[in-house]
């Protein structure tokens, strides 16, 4: 076993994958289905506290973990030359928080516990009777349907099983999820995905970007589901190239994260390759974790659906900032650091990073922020920091099981740090920037409906 120390009071544990089990979830029933959901209250617990963590556990298979699954497999299927906007450019965070809203949505038409996100739908006779999984079923297949009709061959059949043989009442309750979803699909209708930008200009001036057709351009543009614009938690930017903290930022990359480094632990060097899992796969395999966590449907779908919108206005902000402040990566910092001023940087012409650094600007670090927003939404729907849950990767073929929120943050950032894609500074602001988004999701949605 493999033993990452982070901090001295968190431990994360690496295991083999051979101990994890990740079979698809085919069932499309279950979860407590009790419309008198009690409201989860939100608690600051010291992540150093003595106390064991709460651990998270599963209730058993659920409609919602299904549609997450199945939303997934076909969100994540290549771009197709032709057909709607999302079949042309699937966007994994953005489609599944538009899938999970409409699944909250729906149960809460029916168990009336939460405040619903959109859609707003009237209270009729013997509504609250209407089973639950059903109106799941109708919600979802009718954001699939819309946004992904030519991939039908993914979806329907788990629609058709879950509908065969149904009553009057689960028809009514598929047709309230039909209505609803038609009601978050018309919302989120042209989010800004397609926006036109022009062809960018690699960077020539110390600390500009110097990438070559970088990617997520148009995402700066992108709607936000929660926020109020993109640039709403804009951070206050990287340091200058001539102070202190950029040097030292400079040098903590410089000698800790080169490929020929002798500082960089084998457990430094695990933690990076684990985070280089393809965020489109990794979080939708490791979010689908939590998916069975809560004790009823409707709790599963708040949970849910704050993780994809928190995910969602996380790397929208985060995009937003990477292209206004345009900042350079570390290969080109180390590499052209005779240009930058600073007497305390030493250029390496021939330093090369640990692992391969992705292509758009650096500051902040998108692991970062979706990391912070995972955390923030984790403590507030668990009511606790001291959170006990295991991620996996699939590029190192192990587990890592976290004691706390803070354990997994400080994790994704030794990981890009150590990796060579990111400076301390950008991962640090990352994460608040996350956190920012998780805050206001739980402080303006989902509510529960007995809140005083």
């Amino acid at each position: 076993m493999i033993r990452l120390e982070l901090t001295t009071t968190s431990r994360v544990r690496m295991l083999p994958m051979a101990f994890l089990t990740t079979a698809l979830c085919t069932a499309c029933g279950g979860g407590t289905t009790d419309s008198a959901v009690p409201a989860v209250q939100s608690q600051q617990v010291d992540a150093t506290s003595n106390k064991p963590p709460q651990t998270v556990v599963s209730y058993g298979a659920n409609a919602v973990a299904t549609w997450n699954d199945v939303g997934a497999a076909t969100i994540l299927l290549p771009p197709s030359p032709t057909g709607t906007p999302e079949e042309r450019q699937p966007t994994y965070d953005l489609d599944l928080a538009t899938l999970n809203i409409a699944i909250y949505d729906a149960l809460v038409a029916i168990t009336r516990s939460y405040q619903p996100f959109h859609a707003s739908v009237p209270i009729t006779p013997g509504q609250s009777d209407l089973p639950q999984a059903s109106a799941v079923h109708g919600a979802a297949y009718t954001v699939l349907t819309r946004l992904f009709p030519s991939r039908s061959s993914v979806y329907k059949s788990t629609y058709d099983q879950a509908m065969a043989g149904a009553d009057a009442q689960a028809l009514a309750a598929a047709q309230l999820g039909a209505d609803v979803a038609t009601q978050v699909l018309d919302w989120r209708a042209n989010d800004g995905r397609w926006t036109p930008v022009s062809p960018y200009v690699p960077g020539t001036l110390p600390g500009e970007f110097r990438g070559v057709n970088p990617i997520n351009q148009t995402r700066p543009y992108v709607r936000p589901f929660a926020m109020a614009r993109a640039d709403q938690f804009r951070p206050d930017g990287p340091p200058a190239l001539s102070s202190t903290d950029y040097a030292a930022d400079v040098d903590e990359v410089q000698r800790m994260a080169g490929t020929t480094s002798t500082e960089r632990s084998p457990d430094q060097s695990a933690n990076a390759r684990f985070f280089t899992d393809p965020p489109p796969t990794y979080s939708t395999r490791n979010y689908g974790r939590f998916a069975t966590s809560q004790p009823s449907l409707v709790q599963n779908a708040r949970l849910m659906a704050a993780l994809w919108v928190g995910q969602s206005d996380a790397l929208t902000g985060c995009f937003e900032a990477k292209y206004h402040f345009n900042r350079w990566r570390p290969t080109s910092a180390i590499r052209l650091a005779d240009t930058d001023d600073n007497p305390a940087t030493v250029a390496d012409p021939g330093w090369t990073p640990f692992v391969t650094t992705p292509n758009h600007p650096e500051y902040p670090a998108a692991h970062s922020c979706s990391a912070g927003a995972l955390a923030e939404v984790l403590q507030q729907v668990f009511g606790t920091r001291r959170l006990q849950f295991t991620l996996d990767s699939t590029v190192t073929g192990t587990q890592q099981t976290f004691d706390s929120v803070d354990a997994l943050t400080k994790a994704v950032q030794a990981a890009r740090i150590h990796g060579g894609m990111h400076f301390r500074k950008s991962t640090v602001d990352g994460e608040v920037l996350g956190m920012k988004v998780g805050k206001l999701l739980l402080r303006e949605h989902f509510d529960p409906t007995d809140k005083p």
